[in-house]
């Protein structure tokens, strides 16, 4: 994300997609949602609007980003906080049960989707600006 603009970072495809600001909206709700009170209460959280993260709103970047950060502080306090015996504990999202290993991999592959949303409208964005954050083509070693 640090590859783009401003516009781009909240610009949309097509009227229908997803910017960036939104994805990152969305995974910043995820996180704070499934992670706060992760043993005792379900991950979809009354206080969440999950419809808002799809829409325009008068926050900015910086302000989107802290909600990011937030997000993921959220998540690495809960999983520092686990212990191995907490690992066969069932926890519920949106009211089905998982096992606290079955909601981590839940959520690793959630996050994981959205990350490759966003490396891929950065990349299309940026076109030939774009900085690999991998092996670039043709440069294996």
């Amino acid at each position: 994300m640090l590859q783009i603009t401003e516009e781009e970072f909240f610009r949309q495809p097509e009227p229908e997609s997803n910017s960036i600001a939104f994805v990152v909206k969305h995974v910043a709700g995820n996180l704070s949602s499934r992670w706060t009170d992760f043993l005792t209460t379900d991950g979809e959280k009354e206080w969440r609007d999950r419809d808002s993260e799809f829409e325009p709103d008068k926050a900015d970047r910086a302000q989107i980003m802290e909600k990011w950060e937030k997000g993921w502080r959220v998540l690495f306090h809960t999983l520092e906080s686990l212990t191995q015996n907490d690992l066969a504990k069932i926890v519920t999202i949106r009211n089905e049960p998982h096992s606290v290993l079955e909601a981590i991999n839940r959520g690793l592959a959630h996050v994981s989707y959205h990350a490759g949303q966003i490396v891929y409208l950065a990349k299309m964005f940026k076109s030939v600006q774009w900085k690999t954050l991998t092996i670039p083509k043709r440069k294996r070693n």
